[in-house]
């Protein structure tokens, strides 16, 4: 059992128990979400890293294996960096988010693997040196469309920062900015990957295209998962 694993105190457990019974996230609960095979440290206020997005990494990691310098945009906690930045070794990390609670928990999760946070505005947060340097650009960007935040799970609805979540009318609002401004930061050759969903494919496919990028999608079914791919030609 995860909360009992957690913590050998009984009386913490019991504490434990009453968190998730009230709904609290068992990540939450418990301060830790597994994410490619890694304990990703998470705090209130903060979205958690979803087992799905774990195909957007093994994509990222498939197309790019000798990435140097890598990005993960929107980071959240961080998880995406972090596992990209173990799998490829030693690689220039940059995590950026424009909550400071997302930021201060990356920092946490991606210190260890030499990896910097910055807090911002999309590619505003990002240093000017990485402009046509990136190899790898995830961006797990906010994608529930505004209209539709009140259907989530409550999970999602009552313990995650909307602006994790907030995509505007139809979902696609901060994916058609990234995919605007990701071909000045990819490297030639660099990758651009967003996940999102089956009925958004298509709009995200020609934010990709229209910007410029060699675009093709990424279907996992069983998890399920779909991730949009750009490439800088």
């Amino acid at each position: 059992m995860i909360l009992a694993a957690a913590d050998g105190d009984p009386g913490a457990v019991d504490g434990m128990v009453t968190r998730r019974a009230a709904g609290l996230p068992l990540e939450l609960v418990v301060g830790w979400a597994e994410f490619g095979g890694r304990r990703i440290l998470v705090e209130p206020g903060v979205f958690v890293p979803r087992r799905r997005t774990e195909f957007l990494v093994e994509q990222a990691l498939a197309l790019a294996p000798g990435a140097s310098v890598v990005v993960d945009l929107c980071c959240g906690s961080g998880a995406v960096g972090a596992a990209l930045a173990a799998a490829l070794g030693a690689v220039d990390l940059h995590a950026a988010d424009i909550d400071p609670a997302a930021v201060r928990c990356a920092r946490r999760n991606v210190a260890a693997l030499g990896g910097h946070v910055h807090q911002g505005d999309l590619f505003d947060a990002l240093p000017a040196r990485l402009r046509g340097r990136v190899d790898v650009l995830a961006a797990n960007v906010p994608y529930v469309p505004s209209d539709e935040i009140a259907l989530l799970p409550a999970e999602a609805r009552d313990h995650e920062p909307r602006v994790a979540l907030d995509g505007g009318a139809d979902g696609l609002d901060i994916l058609r900015r990234v995919a605007a401004e990701a071909p000045a930061w990819l490297a030639p050759g660099g990758h651009l990957l967003i996940e999102t969903s089956p009925h958004q494919a298509p709009g995200a496919l020609s934010a990709f295209t229209e910007s410029g990028l060699d675009a093709h999608l990424a279907v996992c079914e069983e998890r399920p998962a779909r991730v949009v791919i750009g490439r800088r030609p």
